[in-house]
């Protein structure tokens, strides 16, 4: 006999047969299910047609089941159940724009860009609450360790969704006194510098300091970017940061000499990324912020 998986069979054919299984009349079952009586009729003659077996016989008192209707109830009942917890489950969806999105993001984004405009993410969504991973390290969305990811780097994959938010160059940058005070530079290793700690040997940064810098000009090193642009801004010395970075830590792009221009042509230019679940995309909250997100970072 065929069974209730067939792709013939519809979730209409077995709520019909429940309900004549439990009302024992094609009147009863048609005024439950608030359809004719014509309908049900219809229905029952296909779905027993799609099974290859009567299910019910017709005596003076009604409908009465069949060995194949008894055989058939048991999976009738938990297609009725499974349907009645997918629709519950679907009047669950989020249908506003609150919960908890998690961000991750590099340090220096986090407490540079994305923690300040906070406030106005706020104000706008207020019943949404961040949690901002401000780490190296880059976050796995397809395992759900985050929601959203602001990235230097293009995420690839298929459950992945990207958006390019902004392509920034780096620069040799200092505070002011410190750039009046250096003049035109004529050697990179003439200036003290601030650049990346050893775990971080391989950023294009810290690669083009290692090439261009004695080792004895190196006044600070540190993985920590926030701390690099800190103490660039209280007199350390100079530092590779992207130019949106420049106003907001009271930098100024330093002066160097013809002969040094090739070099800092080598200055890195990074790709930002704003990467997402597929998923997730379309769930108020995290479309909100993404949304913000973008607006907020493609305008700095």
């Amino acid at each position: 006999m065929a069974n209730l998986q067939s792709s013939d069979t519809r979730w209409d054919d077995i709520r019909i047969f429940l309900a004549i299984h439990r009302h024992h009349t094609l009147a009863a079952a048609a005024g439950k299910l608030a359809i004719d009586t014509s309908t049900v009729s219809r229905r029952l003659a296909a779905l027993e047609a799609d099974l290859g077996h009567p299910l019910f016989e017709r005596t003076r008192t009604g409908l009465q089941p069949t060995a194949a209707a008894g055989r058939v109830l048991a999976a009738a009942e938990a297609m009725e159940a499974a349907h009645a917890r997918m629709t519950r489950e679907a009047s669950e969806v989020e249908t506003t724009a609150e919960g908890i999105v998690r961000i991750s993001t590099a340090p220096g984004l986090s407490s540079v860009f994305v923690a300040p405009m906070l406030v106005r993410l706020r104000k706008l969504y207020p019943r949404i609450s961040i949690e901002l991973d401000a780490a190296v390290a880059a976050r796995d969305l397809t395992r759900h360790e985050a929601d959203l990811a602001i990235r230097s780097v293009r995420s690839q994959g298929a459950e992945l969704v990207t958006t390019k938010l902004v392509t920034a160059s780096w620069v040799a940058a200092a505070a002011k006194p410190v750039a009046a005070k250096l003049g035109t530079l004529t050697a990179w290793s003439a200036a003290p510098w601030i650049t990346w700690d050893r775990d971080l040997a391989s950023f294009p940064a810290t690669r083009w300091v290692a090439a261009h810098v004695e080792p004895r000009s190196i006044a600070l090193r540190t993985s920590d970017f926030p701390a690099q642009l800190n103490a660039a801004a209280s007199g350390l010395g100079v530092v590779l940061a992207p130019v949106p970075y420049l106003e907001r830590a009271n930098l100024v792009p330093v002066r160097f000499a013809p002969g040094l221009a090739k070099a800092a042509e080598a200055w890195p230019a990074d790709d930002l990324w704003l990467v997402g679940h597929r998923a997730l995309r379309e769930v108020p909250r995290v479309a909100a912020v993404w949304s913000f997100l973008v607006d907020e970072l493609r305008r700095d």
